[in-house]
């Protein structure tokens, strides 16, 4: 029998509320709930960034009382720890032991000192895993999950262990790019990865149907993400690459925060707009902490199959000055192919389907270059706690 809403609510009805409520299933901080196919729930608890830490018993207790419905496969519950429009700002860190003071905070106190960094890490890594490294692009449409799921393949021609998660809530491209469309197995309360051509791949596209419509706020997005990083059985990994949505919000952050980053890789196409976008990621990016790998021109040029003739339809070599002009090394140009899109489509990337291409052979140049980077330890550090004002 498929779980409800109201089967959620009177659930809850045995939490404690963190207000002052009956119970949180009565109470004004629950968030709307999301009972998504399959029997997966979501939804979050309203507090204040002082109070999220004393409130992760009531979290967990919520989770624990929703997974015991029959019918339920999975929960996902965050505490949204945001400031309420026109309240007070926080008060300044306090050295050695506060979060990073957030941007609105130090544009309202233009001479204060810089925010000392924690003295304990507030990012983790994910056990097992040696480096994460997050693909990013600034906009939407310029080839950033084919890149991602070429360079975790090209990665493993290497002879290296690499996973591949897909953070795209909004728009999930994996289970497309490697035709994978089952439901992870569960087992012990954690997820066991797809696999296909020796990666080991997450997507929340393997948690929902096929066109559902991804509405959610920023909690849960950020809940998702968190779990599909640590409640996901990824084993030993030297590459667990993720693909991220494109732009600079939640997800980003989420990243940052959560865990630690070995470094990111921002695809860009040359023309100025995209390269406009591809600069506010790596803006963000550094601010955030988090070393920029490099930065790859997707659809440098256009290869005819027929002639192999060049054609630059975008412009050429926009990424390269960018790159250079921002002191970001740059990884390598990849064509605007027929096979390369075909290949996609058809859920075998190029690098799989035809390694001998001259297309595979770029993608195998930028892992080559990335994993130098990583090898040089470039990344590796822990991203500081981020405080998010709205």
């Amino acid at each position: 029998m498929a779980v409800t809403e109201d089967d959620v609510r009177r659930a809850l009805a045995a939490v404690p509320a963190p207000d002052g409520a009956p119970s949180l299933g009565q109470s004004p901080s629950l968030s709307n709930i999301a009972v998504m196919p399959g029997g997966r729930v979501i939804f979050s608890i309203e507090t204040t960034p002082e109070r999220a830490a004393a409130l992760e018993s009531i979290r967990r207790a919520a989770e624990a009382a929703v997974k015991a419905l029959p019918g339920v496969s999975d929960v996902l519950v965050a505490l949204t720890a945001e400031k309420a429009p026109g309240s007070a700002p926080a008060p300044a860190p306090r050295p050695a032991s506060s979060p990073m003071m957030s941007r609105g905070a130090r544009e309202a106190a233009p001479g204060a000192a810089p925010p000392v960094r924690p003295a304990q890490p507030s990012g983790a890594g994910v056990p097992g895993v040696k480096h994460i490294v997050a693909v990013a692009s600034g906009k939407g449409g310029v080839g950033k999950s084919t890149t991602a799921a070429n360079l975790a393949l090209a990665l493993k021609a290497q002879g290296l262990r690499v996973g591949l998660m897909d953070a795209d809530v909004y728009g999930p491209s994996v289970p497309t790019l490697f035709a994978l469309h089952a439901r992870p197995e569960v087992v012990d309360k954690r997820m066991k990865p797809l696999e296909a051509h020796g990666l080991k791949i997450m997507s929340i596209g393997f948690l929902v149907d096929a066109g559902t419509a991804m509405i959610w706020r920023g909690p849960m997005v950020m809940s998702a993400l968190t779990q599909m990083l640590t409640e996901v059985d990824w084993g030993e990994l030297d590459v667990l690459i993720v693909d991220m949505p494109p732009g600079t919000g939640d997800a980003q952050l989420t990243m940052a925060q959560r865990v630690k980053l070995s470094g990111s890789v921002i695809v860009s196409t040359p023309q100025d707009l995209a390269l406009a976008d591809a600069r506010r990621g790596v803006a963000m990016f550094r601010k955030v902490d988090v070393p920029i790998l490099g930065i790859v021109e997707n659809m440098s040029y256009y290869s005819c199959p027929n002639c192999g003739h060049h054609a630059h339809l975008f412009g050429h070599g926009g990424a390269r000055a960018e790159a250079q002009a921002m002191g970001t090394p740059f990884l390598g140009e990849v064509p605007l192919s027929l096979q390369i899109r075909e290949t996609s489509d058809a859920g075998a990337p190029i690098v799989v389907s035809s390694p001998e291409s001259e297309d595979a052979k770029a993608y195998g140049r930028i892992a080559e270059a990335v994993w130098a980077r990583l090898s040089q330890g470039v990344g590796g550090r822990v991203a500081p706690r981020i405080v998010i004002e709205r």
